[in-house]
């Protein structure tokens, strides 16, 4: 079991180990920025490449674009981000500190206050006398405020040089997509994906990586036939697949539970999920995170209730993970049917429809779901549940899964003497995997180190080695040792990172 650490613990372990860094330090830092060290960097790169893999590469129905993020600034008056995007701000009548209105709201009263409008902010304020934390004086009246970073292409900065960095993903994918659809051939039901960074301007950026200014995003639009809005092919693959599901129901009756444990067809008998496909798409990408390891305990899927849903949203779910400080949005996945790309086809005077061979007619295809998933909040998903403090070994285990953990392979020699024999180890397996090379140290402290940072395998060269030319491999998790000989160290890593094999039969046990 992972062992449950603050938010702000997490911030300190990862700047100890060289996961995350706070931006600009040295000069103070700066609010809602954060810098990936060099664990950091790998650990977020794996944790890209395995989601790629697993929703791109390994699928025939998804194809993935790279948008840059400074882009025409009509796509987002299309968008309606322009006009729209904005959260409710409190602004202290003393000191000037500045708040986002819901979090100040559900963090004081420990109830949900995302889409409340303006006047019942306002009176919440009031009635729950809820004063500012830093100075304790009264709020002026909650304000909208518009997200959108602004800056200024050309050499001149005027009205006409405006544009914005990005405050998501998405709207690439919608203005790409007639360009997309004519090279990929793609045929409904299709999807399109993206990694990319987003910006937006927060208020009050808090709990570490949660809430960033700039952030990454992994986001798929899942385009299908309007009139198969009903119809997922691959939805038999999820049915008996069990989700904690917590309802708009649920949340409007004030139930006292945190979610029902159902399985997928249940939620679909009983009309609590909409659509199969968004059924398909909740239960797949809660899969997605199991599969690498998280602990299914942690998650539930939340229906939006009716004054949370955006304009354009038949159905809106969040797949949410229970972070120490509540259960909150890991990942939004909203019904858009064909809001986005009626939008930028009445804005640009463009077709982008694709022609139908059965009906032999046009159709604009319908957004069924839209996985899309914050990369930071998955690096502090996997961080958490990896997180162990070992009292017995008297260290911290970060028991992440192979395929994530930043170093695959930690090479010791036993004692220095023998370092040239085992530098020839850490050559051939460096070729093939991130590997580490220590030599500071008893062996039994650099186990610790290699704990402590995720490192799934150690191999160690002894005076053995020498003769019998095996080398000891460890196992992070259970301190297993096995021996195996150096031809087949390599094929034995191998298959052990990619959970080919059980790590009991990979060698002889010791």
């Amino acid at each position: 079991m992972a062992t449950e650490i603050s938010m702000d613990d997490m911030a300190i372990f990862c700047k100890k180990k060289g996961f995350v860094f706070p931006n600009s330090e040295i000069y103070g830092g700066m609010a809602g920025f954060f810098d990936y060290g060099p664990l950091g960097a790998e650990l977020k790169k794996n944790l890209k490449d395995a989601w790629w893999k697993f929703h791109v590469q390994d699928r025939d129905d998804i194809v993935g674009i790279d948008g840059s993020i400074i882009t025409h600034p009509k796509v987002w008056e299309a968008s309606g981000h322009v006009a729209n995007f904005e959260d409710i701000m409190l602004e202290c009548s003393k000191c000037g500190e500045k708040v986002r209105a819901d979090v100040l709201i559900e963090t004081k009263l420990k109830i949900a206050a995302d889409g409340m409008k303006a006047d019942e902010i306002n009176e919440t304020i009031k009635k729950h006398k809820i004063v500012c934390e830093k100075c304790k004086s009264h709020f002026k009246k909650a304000e909208q405020f518009n997200l959108m970073f602004k800056t200024n292409v050309g050499p001149k900065s005027n009205q006409e040089s405006i544009a914005y960095l990005r405050p998501e993903t998405a709207q690439l994918i919608f203005a790409d997509f007639k360009q997309i659809t004519d090279v990929s051939r793609l045929k409904l039901p299709f999807g399109i994906a993206q990694i990319g960074r987003a910006f937006r301007n927060e208020i009050s950026p808090r709990n570490f990586l949660f809430r960033c200014r700039e952030f990454e995003q992994m986001e798929i639009e899942y385009f299908i036939h309007p009139k198969d809005t009903n119809s997922c092919p691959y939805i038999d693959e999820v049915l008996d697949y069990k989700l904690i599901v917590y309802s708009a129901e649920m949340q409007e009756k004030k139930e006292k539970t945190e979610g029902k444990e159902m399985a997928i067809k249940e939620a679909l008998d009983k009309k609590i999920i909409k659509t199969q496909w968004h059924a398909y798409w909740l239960s797949t990408e809660h899969k997605w995170f199991t599969n690498l390891g998280a602990d299914p305990k942690n998650f539930r899927i939340r229906q939006h209730i009716s004054k949370e849903k955006s304009h354009y949203a038949l159905d809106t779910w969040d797949l949410e993970y229970k972070f120490p400080f509540g259960w909150k949005e890991l990942q939004g996945m909203a019904n858009r049917t064909d809001f986005d790309l009626q939008q930028h086809i009445k804005h640009s005077k463009k077709d982008l429809s694709l022609f139908d061979e059965e009906t032999k007619q046009k159709v604009i295809p319908h957004v069924v779901a839209e996985p899309s998933q914050g990369v930071d909040r998955a690096f502090l998903v996997f961080m958490f549940d990896a997180y162990n403090d070992d009292k017995e070994r008297g260290n911290i285990v970060l028991k992440l899964h192979s395929k994530l953990t930043p170093i695959k392979v930690g090479v010791f020699s036993l004692v220095n003497k023998l370092n040239e024999e085992t530098k020839k180890i850490y050559e051939m397996l460096k070729k093939d995997f991130t590997c580490q090379f220590d030599t500071s140290g008893s062996v039994g402290r650099r186990y610790a180190r290699a704990d402590e940072i995720g490192i799934p395998y150690c191999v160690t060269f002894d005076f053995d080695s020498l003769n019998d030319k095996c080398v000891t491999i460890r196992n992070r998790d259970s301190t297993s040792q096995i021996r195996v000989k150096i031809e087949n160290l390599k094929d034995i890593l191998r298959k052990l990172i990619n959970s080919e094999i059980r790590f009991e039969e990979a060698g002889k046990k010791i």
